[in-house]
């Protein structure tokens, strides 16, 4: 490399290519084949360290999976209501399952898309039904939360149509055997007339009330009670004794043994 120093400018050669420098207002003179801006350079250096530096640290901040987060999501506890009412609990909900003078209500709000909802059902639910709700102890009613996507709406207004039928239970047990993820068309118009037809509805009826959209504000009139209750995912319950003055909040697909542990407290009380 050949420096040549000027006053104004600083001139040097590498490998065959004349380079000038003039750090009189950072200008390059006119026979000047590339220029290098010495102080550009160094910026550029800078900042292209701390980009990669922030990539470097950004990958080992990502999680492998984002499910542990969904689940911590769904164990959190609501939101504190400003006020919890007996119409947040009981209005906008499925008929009554079981012992309508049963000591206990288990009221869920679930959503049929939602993957935890499933897990509950399948692993939880039946047990509860067959030991409590069976024999007069709980009975149960369902509330929407349709968080998840259209399908969640559509879905539920199918429960709420074949309730018309006095079949709302058998087709909410339909569509959890049925389930097929999130989002996915498992749970649109076109399977939730084929599920009717598998329990044998009235499919003319059971069409109309679709079509007609009548139930859309009882889910929505659902969705909010969720929302003045402070709950932030699904399924969550709220078991309430008989005198509906204590309550007790359970999050997530928890175990059968959690509701059993909670069932029998209030019922020796």
């Amino acid at each position: 490399m050949n420096t040549n120093d000027s006053k104004d400018e600083f001139r040097f050669t590498i490998e065959g290519k004349d380079y000038t420098i003039s750090e009189k207002n950072n200008l390059t003179t006119k026979n000047t084949k590339q220029t290098l801006h010495i102080p550009s350079l160094t910026i550029g250096a800078i900042i292209s360290g701390i980009c990669i530096a922030v990539v470097l640290f950004g990958m080992n901040d990502v999680p492998e999976s984002s499910e542990p987060l969904i689940e911590k999501q769904l164990i959190e506890e609501p939101k504190e209501p400003i006020q919890i009412t007996h119409e947040m609990l009981f209005d906008n909900g499925s008929p009554i399952l079981g012992n309508p003078n049963a000591a206990i209500t288990l009221i869920e709000f679930g959503d049929y898309q939602c993957h935890f909802c499933n897990v509950y059902y399948q692993n939880t639910e039946h047990k509860i039904f067959n030991e409590y709700v069976a024999t007069g102890k709980v009975n149960v009613v369902f509330k929407d939360y349709t968080i998840i996507g259209p399908d969640s709406t559509t879905a539920a207004l199918g429960a709420h149509c074949a309730a018309e039928q006095g079949k709302f239970w058998e087709y909410h047990d339909t569509l959890y055997d049925n389930y097929g993820g999130e989002n996915n068309g498992w749970a649109g118009q076109e399977s939730i007339f084929r599920f009717a037809e598998q329990i044998q509805l009235n499919m003319d009826e059971f069409i109309e009330c679709n079509l007609d959209e009548r139930y859309n504000e009882k889910i929505s009139l659902s969705n909010n009670d969720a929302r003045m209750l402070g709950v932030t995912g699904t399924p969550a319950f709220y078991i309430i004794g008989m005198d509906s003055q204590k309550y007790q909040f359970v999050s997530g697909a928890q175990p059968y043994e959690t509701f059993e542990k909670i069932f029998n407290s209030m019922l020796e009380n």
